[in-house]
């Protein structure tokens, strides 16, 4: 099994991936935690702003594990009217659920970019970078969040992923493009295709947010390096 060295690595070589790519305007959004590391090696080789795609599932609000919806910045949900449907929810009840999820989203927000403010996606290419993809739940609910936040393009960018999901996530009309360096047929978890794949944390993801900006008003933006640390 190919394995990766660390999340830094992984994100080089999904870097190397865009190497002859020139997408419109691009915006990088690393799905806390774990993506951030590896959607950082990306948006310094595209010199493009990085951000945090932070979503909430809306659960039913009797079998939770169900999603009725999701949410994101901005205001932005989707809902699921066929899931609504059967689960007989409420108005009452879907704002009780949207209420709860969306003070959990706002400090989770807070938690990771602090006081900057989001980068606006309208018109542009955002491309979703988690460190990998195993149900796919999360990234279907980032993509669609990402397209409902005006995303003009829709790309999401992974190291590696379960085959049947990465296919799903590909038929998804609110992706354009899904970039995965290996989807092997054996997967059976994200963890097994890295060497160290300890938890990133919230600090760690605030100082790649950070470091990310000052570059960005510094005018310090250059292609990252393809050698490893």
């Amino acid at each position: 099994m190919d394995r990766f060295r660390n999340r830094t690595e992984a994100g080089r070589r999904l870097a190397e991936a865009f190497a002859n790519r020139a997408p419109a305007r691009p915006v990088v959004l690393g799905l806390p935690r774990g993506g951030v590391p590896v959607a950082a090696e990306l948006a310094r080789r595209l010199a493009a702003p990085l951000d945090v795609l932070v979503v909430r599932k809306l659960g039913l609000p009797r079998r939770p594990e169900v999603a009725m919806g999701a949410i994101g910045e901005g205001g932005a949900r989707v809902l699921n009217d066929d899931v609504l449907a059967v689960g007989a929810v409420s108005s009452e009840e879907l704002a009780t659920v949207e209420h709860r999820e969306r003070a959990e989203l706002e400090l989770r927000v807070e938690r990771f970019r602090g006081n900057a403010p989001p980068v606006d996606l309208a018109g542009r290419t955002a491309i979703i970078v988690d460190d990998g993809v195993a149900t796919g739940a999360t990234a279907r609910v980032a993509c669609i969040i990402a397209r409902e936040l005006g995303a003009a393009t829709v790309v999401l960018a992974t190291p590696v992923g379960a085959p049947d999901s990465i296919g799903e996530l590909a038929a998804m009309p609110e992706v354009d493009e899904v970039v995965c360096l290996s989807a092997p047929d054996d997967f059976m978890a994200v963890g097994l295709h890295y060497v160290d794949f300890r938890q990133t944390s919230d600090a760690e993801v605030q100082e790649l947010l950070e470091t990310a900006r000052r570059r960005r008003q510094d005018g310090f933006d250059s292609p990252a390096p393809t050698t490893a640390d």
